[in-house]
């Protein structure tokens, strides 16, 4: 029994020892870090450097305007719950209506772009708000004209074909799209946060990095953790540069008295 709680107490030393030994670990991080907050707030500066260029110099500005249709049965006298749910399900057919390569060629060749089909296609976003028979027609394009005229041709397009192809009440224009005056990308001012933020991790990765590669012994404490083994004592350094500075002014003086005594 004395020897399995002998080994007993041993194993829960040698854990307490590993967790003091991590929590230093932690803590000398932590002190490299702060010893090279220089370097990390290089880092910041740099990443906010590069995402300013990249924002207001690199970066195409694009811009996003939307046109809005309203799908509503004209021989609708009263609304009811079946009639906004039917509204719903013509909704999210009309989406697929704008996904076919018939409207997207006839609002190239109505507005005479040079786009491809594909290209037209991936510059419209649909979308219907839930519990609504709205649609919205959203164009993005790094033309603000462009944009719009884009939107409003998809609109006016889609419900001709709607009409004609589906059999149905022509869905009517809520609202047409305007010729937008901002930017929708890049986000200038996120763009530089997330530089910053980069800039920051990487070069405390680097420092961190370089802290775990570095295996030099230094301390008595690293002495006692590579070898597992007390220090028994600790030489002090009396080389020059380790000397008081009015030291080294006095044997700098003693030194040219001699050597004149020599002569």
């Amino acid at each position: 029994m004395n020897e399995i709680e002998q080994k007993n107490r041993g194993a829960v030393e040698d854990a307490r020892l590993e967790e003091a030994e991590a929590e230093i670990d932690l803590l000398e991080v932590l002190y490299r870090l702060l010893e090279r907050w220089k370097w990390i707030a290089a880092g910041a500066i740099a990443g906010v450097l590069v995402m300013f260029v990249y924002s207001f110099m690199l970066a195409t500005p694009i811009y996003e305007a939307t046109s809005k249709l309203y799908v509503l049965n004209s021989s609708d006298s009263a609304l009811n719950l079946s009639d906004l749910q039917i509204g719903s399900y013509l909704a999210a057919d009309y989406i697929e209506v704008f996904d076919t390569w018939e409207i997207q060629e006839m609002v190239r060749q109505n507005l005479q772009l040079s786009y491809t089909n594909e290209e037209m296609r991936d510059m419209l976003t649909i979308s219907n708000p839930s519990n609504t028979r709205i649609l919205y027609l959203t164009v993005r394009s790094s033309n603000p004209q462009e944009a719009a005229a884009v939107a409003n041709e998809y609109a006016a397009v889609g419900k001709r074909y709607i009409s004609s192809t589906m059999q149905t009440d022509e869905p009517s224009v809520l609202s047409e799209a305007q010729v937008p005056t901002r930017t929708v990308s890049p986000r200038k001012l996120l763009n530089m946060a997330l530089g910053m933020i980069l800039g920051i991790f990487a070069v405390c990765a680097v420092i961190v990095v370089q802290f775990l590669l570095d295996d030099k012994v230094k301390t008595e404490e690293d002495i006692r953790k590579s070898t597992g083994l007390p220090t028994l004592a600790v030489v002090p350094d009396d080389s020059e540069a380790a000397k008081d500075p009015r030291e080294r002014a006095i044997a700098g003086k003693s030194g040219k008295k001699t050597s004149r005594r020599s002569k």
